[in-house]
């Protein structure tokens, strides 16, 4: 197998988005710290995705007790989706706030977005791995559309109500609250329509999270131009 391959064609889509959001930015950030923030995102994907296997064995054991429906939204709503986010959130968190490169708050959900792509270049790699060649190009279009674009998606989104939680610090408890609950909500959906729906919902729902996300990440970036400098209410 010829790994250097996979690994190109598994980093290659978030590569792209990176540097298409990279472009929303106009006090560029350094190229240390984008490849700091996107490798973080890579190695927390392999403990996350254990967790994942670890939190599916436990809920299976529920279901003499629970609806098989409730088990899969369980798995991919709070074993999925938000073990994903919360992680993504605590890179930031954790290596971004503090940090003297941290001056506007446009930063926060800019560093959001390439901890997402960092997360799912390593996903995508492991994605493909099993394929074989043929198969590749094809699964690497749709997961550039569909499960890529949606992580930078997400916490873009949770990106941006963290920017809101440091400028309006009265409540930045419901912000931060409210960021990961809306980045769960839509990142559970979007994987259990694909995953459990099929069919026409199975296709229509994400296509629609995907368009209603990318113009919330759209708005969230013009608003957080306007907002003055919050690197001293982070600090």
């Amino acid at each position: 197998m010829n790994y250097p391959l996979y690994i190109i064609f598994g980093v290659l889509p978030s590569v792209i988005w990176l540097l298409f959001y990279l472009r929303k930015d106009k006090h560029p950030e350094s190229n240390r710290m984008i490849l700091k923030i996107f490798f973080y995102g890579m190695i927390a994907a392999l403990p996350v995705i254990l967790i994942e296997l670890g939190f599916l064995e436990t809920v299976k054991e529920l279901t003499l007790y629970l609806p098989p429906v409730l088990i899969s939204i369980l798995y991919w709503f709070l074993g999925v989706a938000l073990i994903e986010e919360f992680v993504k959130y605590l890179i930031v968190r954790g290596k971004v706030i503090r940090d003297s490169e941290f001056d506007e708050p446009l930063d926060l959900m800019l560093y959001m977005i390439i901890a997402a792509l960092g997360f799912a270049a390593l996903e995508n790699i492991l994605y493909l791995l099993p394929l074989g060649l043929g198969e590749v190009f094809s699964t690497n279009i749709l997961r550039f559309l569909g499960a890529v674009f949606l992580h930078a998606l997400c916490s873009g989104i949770l990106g941006y109500f963290l920017a809101l939680s440091f400028y309006y610090t009265k409540k930045r408890g419901r912000f931060l609250i409210l960021g990961i609950a809306v980045a769960t909500l839509l990142h559970g959906l979007f994987n259990f329509s694909i995953m459990e729906l099929g069919g026409g919902l199975g296709f229509l729902i994400p296509v629609i999270i995907l368009i209603a996300s990318a113009s919330f990440v759209t708005y969230g970036f013009k608003r957080l131009k306007k907002i003055k400098s919050i690197c001293l209410l982070a600090k």
